[in-house]
């Protein structure tokens, strides 16, 4: 593998560098590979890794109308919950490519190991969340447009 180092010591230092300069971010990039390390004041730094640059759907001026959501957000849902997707970052969830488009996915639909089925906007980047595993989503927990935290889940595949 070329690009960046994962050298934890590297990794040591530019959370260093962010506590240290009260910065919230950095990111390297070598060829297609990419490092971000980022953090919140109440919270340690987050390690993130994309072997590929995502590119942004079509303009997200305004968030896109909320999904109908067929079951209600339940507290019993964990990131420990078989099947519970959850978020690998922070930002803000979309569950439509662009505004007034069809979400990606709704209760009840199958999906496919990989097909993508949310955005999450961090830092003006379209990320787009994938299903680990081919399903049905029999919950979405999230409303398009609100922000979400790192682990917290988002739709269950079941």
């Amino acid at each position: 593998m070329s690009g960046i180092s994962f050298d934890p010591e590297a990794i040591r230092a530019l959370a260093q560098i962010l506590r240290d300069t009260d910065l919230s971010e950095i990111e390297l990039a070598d060829g297609e590979s990419r490092l971000r390390v980022s953090r919140t004041i109440a919270a340690a730094p987050v390690v993130q890794y994309a072997a590929a640059p995502m590119a942004a759907p079509a303009a997200l001026a305004a968030p896109a109308p909320a999904a109908p959501v067929a079951a209600a957000v339940s507290t019993d849902v964990t990131a420990a919950t078989p099947g519970a997707i959850t978020s690998p970052m922070v930002g803000v969830v979309y569950l439509a490519p662009e505004p007034g488009a069809q979400p990606f996915v709704t209760v009840g639909a199958k999906v496919a190991a990989g097909q993508t089925v949310m955005l999450i906007e961090a830092m003006k980047t379209f990320n787009q969340i994938k299903a680990p595993k081919a399903g049905t989503v029999t919950r979405i927990l999230v409303e398009s447009g609100a922000p979400v935290e790192y682990g917290e889940p988002l739709l269950v595949v079941e």
